[in-house]
């Protein structure tokens, strides 16, 4: 009797342990790393996809906002304050930022400090979603228009040339995309994290993000073809609204180190924008002018920028719109500047 008791405290001991060792892994899963509270994604006709509005989350330590028009941004009005300068931005995971990016360091926040500071309140609303293309920026805008803004930048990367749109067939199915808080943030770590690192060498890997399947070179030219029809209806929406509308152009990491190289299809892409009259804030022609060991600390992987690229591009637009006084909406409230 007396040995049964014992077998039996033995176990209770070792349930208690176990509890008591989740529970800690459960509470500074959240505590430290944020999980277990992840940034939710829903399904949309016109974007494919988009962050479920109205957002906020610290996720590695990094704030994440999103707004009720789903955009990296504090929450704004439909109608432009006034005397308030607008800038509206749309693009992709190099645009959002994602978990690694405070949300003070991202593009738009960045260059929206900058024009503070120098020009007048200003707002720089941020569009984006992880892997958007070329056709849901145009779904954004169709959706929700232009904010009463003064002007529009589109950031297209090397790689959105060729992308399909994307649809909303990650949502839900994709842990990267998911629709409702996981139960755990055990649960969070392993299906998100743990096991598609474990499952990424293999042959059976249900969590890979791979997107753009293999093509022929005939059907890439053919999405290129779609992709610029999407980006002309785009500019006919935002310049019959009498919006001036540019371009930011980003390059992959291998686009520039260990040498640069011109991306597929940039070249036939400029031609596009010289017919539209479209101006571009070319990083890539900026950055290839620059030391490959500079260029380097721009990138946090192949494709995204961290928080010193991010500054790297705003200062580049900046410099572009203000400096050089090409949008009249900046340069007429410069200081200094005589009408």
């Amino acid at each position: 009797m007396k040995k049964k008791f014992h077998k039996y405290r033995k176990y209770k001991i070792i349930f208690i342990l176990s509890v008591v060792s989740l529970v800690t892994i459960e509470i500074s899963l959240r505590l430290l790393f944020g999980l277990g509270n992840p940034v939710l994604s829903e399904a949309d006709s016109y974007t494919g996809y988009r962050f479920q509005p109205d957002q906020k989350v610290v996720r590695f330590g990094k704030r994440i906002e999103y707004n009720q028009y789903s955009q990296r941004s504090k929450p704004i009005t439909l109608q432009k304050p006034k005397e308030t300068l607008r800038i509206l931005m749309i693009g992709d995971s190099v645009l959002n930022g994602g978990n690694p990016i405070d949300q003070k360091q991202v593009i738009t926040e960045q260059l929206q400090a900058k024009l503070k500071a120098a020009v007048q309140p200003t707002e720089v609303l941020n569009a984006s979603a992880g892997s958007w293309g070329i056709g849901n920026h145009l779904g954004y805008l169709k959706k929700f228009g232009t904010f009463d803004s003064d002007a529009v930048i589109l950031q297209i990367g090397s790689h959105d040339l060729t992308q399909p749109t994307s649809t909303s067939e990650r949502v839900r199915n994709d842990p990267n995309y998911p629709t409702l808080p996981p139960l755990s943030a055990i649960q969070e770590a392993v299906n998100r994290y743990l096991l598609p690192r474990i499952l990424e060498n293999t042959n059976f890997n249900p969590f890979s993000n791979q997107e753009i399947p293999h093509i022929s070179s005939a059907q890439v030219d053919q999405q290129f073809q779609k992709n610029m029809e999407a980006f002309k209806a785009a500019v006919k929406l935002v310049r019959d609204k009498k919006i001036p509308i540019y371009v930011l152009f980003t390059p992959n990491r291998y686009d520039l180190i260990p040498k640069p190289a011109t991306p597929p299809y940039k070249p036939e892409f400029r031609q596009v924008l010289k017919s539209l009259q479209i101006q571009v804030f070319d990083t890539h022609e900026a950055w290839s002018k620059l030391p490959s060991n500079v260029v380097a600390t721009y990138f946090r992987d192949e494709v995204h920028l961290n928080e010193v690229g991010n500054q790297a591009v705003a200062n580049l637009i900046f410099q572009r719109l203000c400096i050089q006084q090409t949008f009249q909406g900046c340069s007429l409230a410069l200081p200094g500047h005589t009408p």
